[in-house]
């Protein structure tokens, strides 16, 4: 597994739930590991220990934790790099969605050994998409369940989604729900 999805396990737990709760998943999962580095690889069964013992220090289910992290990843200060990335994808919700096929190879343009599972949106109707996750790590539909859900109102639009297996089942109830969060093209410095 790539060190960027550790990495972005631990400083979630840590930006969300503490120092404490990040050394007792660590005590649970690795005893012997004081963190993780973004650009070394571990072994996938790492990553399970580290998603199971988070799991079990915060009373969760692990899909609910691996959706909280997607949520996270999106809506958190420390996370702003990643989220004006995916906003460059358009104005709108839906202009988010159809970008989402490219995103795995987006993602590889920045880290080139990253691998995420294809993606393949389709619309089934007006207002429905399915969204197909193949290949990459285990638990990354829940992930992006997160990532859709926090896009969702940082767009302003209401959805509803449903996870069946591989496949998220996304319904945009209304485009425009409520205002969204603010967004600039252009970064802020200073």
């Amino acid at each position: 597994m790539h060190g960027l999805i550790n990495k972005a396990i631990q400083v979630f737990l840590q930006d969300s739930y503490g120092p404490d709760l990040w050394s007792e998943v660590l005590q649970r999962a690795d005893p012997g590991v004081s963190g993780f580095e973004a650009m070394l690889r571990y072994d996938d069964a790492v990553t399970e220990r580290l998603v199971t013992a988070a799991a079990l220090a915060l009373d969760r289910p692990p899909a609910t934790v691996l959706e909280d992290l997607g949520t996270y990843l999106v809506s958190h200060p420390h996370m702003a790099g990643l989220r004006r990335l995916l906003r460059f994808a358009g104005v709108g919700y839906e202009d988010f969605l159809t970008s989402l096929d490219d995103l795995p190879d987006r993602a590889r343009l920045a880290v080139l050994d990253l691998d995420l599972p294809q993606m393949a949106l389709r619309q089934v109707s007006p207002g429905l998409f399915t969204l197909s996750c193949r290949g990459g790590p285990k638990g990354f539909a829940w992930v992006m369940v997160g990532v859709l859900r926090a896009m969702a109102d940082d767009y302003g639009a209401l959805v509803t989604l449903e996870r069946r297996g591989d496949t998220i089942e996304i319904r945009l109830v209304e485009r425009d729900f409520s205002e969204g969060r603010a967004f600039d093209l252009g970064a802020r410095t200073g």
